[in-house]
Order: C-alpha cells, then structure tokens, then sequence
C-alpha cells in the first residue's frame, strides 16, 4: 500500500497551534501516513472574520506551490481560508477542515450545531454553509464569544462558555451533533463527547481522514471548470 504524505497548513502564524493540529491528525491517520504541519509566518496570529481571511490567503497559497510534493492538502482553519483558490493551484485533494466537518456531520446525524470563537466569524461559517449546499443540515452558528488564541488556555471561563452553547444547542436547536468551529479546539473532542453523549466533530481529524481516503481512491482535484489552473 502506497505511503501517503499530508500536508496540514494552518492559515494563521501561531505555530503552538499548528503543532496540535498536526498532532491530532496523526492519531487518525493510517499505517503509512505522515501528516506534516506547517504555518506561513507572515499572517495573522488568528483567523476570525472577513479581513483575517484575506490577509492569510496568500501567504497559505505560497505554502502550497512550495510543496507541491505532498500527496493532499488540509487547509487547518474553519473558514476554509482560500479553499476554492487552493484547489486552482494543484491538482492534489485540498479539503478544508470546516467542509469535512459539516460533510462528516452530516452522515451521522439529521442536523447539527456549530459552535465556534467569535460573533464576526458566524457570517462566514454561514456562507461556506451555503455554498457547500449543507445550510438545511445546520441548525444554527453560535458564538461562544471565545477569541481563537484563549482557546489554548483552556481556563474554567473558556470551557464555561462553550458548555453553555453545547447545552444550548441540544436543547433549543434539537441538536443531534456538534461541530467544533474552530481548529483550536481540536482537543476537546474526546472530552466534550464523552460529556454530552453525541457526537462530536473536529474537523482537523475529520479532514485528515478524509484526505486520506481521497488519496488511497486515486482521486485528484478536476482541472474542468471552475478549479482550472
């Protein structure tokens, strides 16, 4: 069985998140599979809303022409950062851990909730939501009003927050699944699973598995249309 290299490229510059990333994805991965963690440096620290979105785009891009090598690419941010851009670029799987998290959900439960940082970060999950097709499987985006970088903390005040929108979620929206909104939070999905008794979805985990199957599929990004180099 052919060995499979995966790239994981966090957007934003913080390399503590990058490595955690990168380290859960390796528990995931197949026989065979390194999982490779890499960072722009010049990029926001975090990604949250419109403006950090833009200006990690192509510091991430140039990440990807450089390691044109590598059998797939993650794009470690749940905004998908430049997912459509990515995909123009190579012909190697890109998948975004935001669409592998809705996509994931969505074969295992009727609906499911987002919770993820900032209320400025909700417009944006809601359009990939769109686009994507999968809006009617999502029932709502909550903020649990955590920046992206406290998240690494993980103070009582932090996870206080974001029991009190997963319990939000199950009991006003009908819930049947969560979805971590952010890849900071990629530790917490054994944790919060075991708590509440759904389930509950990374989606750095979720990207890195299905990447993997796309490789071993022999599938590669269309070059017809709208992902044209």
């Amino acid at each position: 069985m052919k060995n499979i290299d995966i790239a994981l490229i966090n957007p934003n510059s913080t390399t503590s998140m990058t490595r955690k990333c990168a380290e859960a994805g390796k528990t995931v991965a197949g026989p065979g599979t390194v999982v490779t963690g890499l960072n722009p440096a010049a990029s926001p620290a975090s990604i949250q809303g419109y403006y950090d979105v833009a200006a990690a785009t192509m510091p991430m891009l140039e990440l990807i022409k450089a390691n044109q090598g590598k059998d797939a690419f993650i794009i470690a941010c749940f905004d998908d950062t430049g997912l459509d851009a990515a995909r123009c670029i190579t012909d190697k799987p890109v998948i975004g851990i935001g669409e592998a998290a809705f996509h994931m959900a969505s074969l295992i439960s009727c609906k499911f909730s987002v919770i993820t940082t900032l209320r400025r970060s909700v417009p944006g999950i809601e359009n990939n939501l769109r686009s994507y097709g999968l809006d009617r499987r999502c029932a709502r985006v909550r903020a649990s009003e955590v920046p992206v970088l406290d998240l690494e903390k993980g103070t009582p005040e932090v996870m206080a927050k974001l029991h009190r929108e997963i319990e939000a979620a199950i009991e006003e929206d009908q819930a049947e699944a969560i979805v971590l909104g952010c890849a900071g939070m990629v530790a917490l999905m054994e944790e919060l699973q075991s708590r509440y008794g759904l389930p509950v979805i990374d989606g750095v985990t979720a990207a890195v598995t299905l990447a993997e199957a796309a490789v071993r599929y022999g599938l590669k990004t269309s070059k017809i249309g709208g992902y044209a180099g």
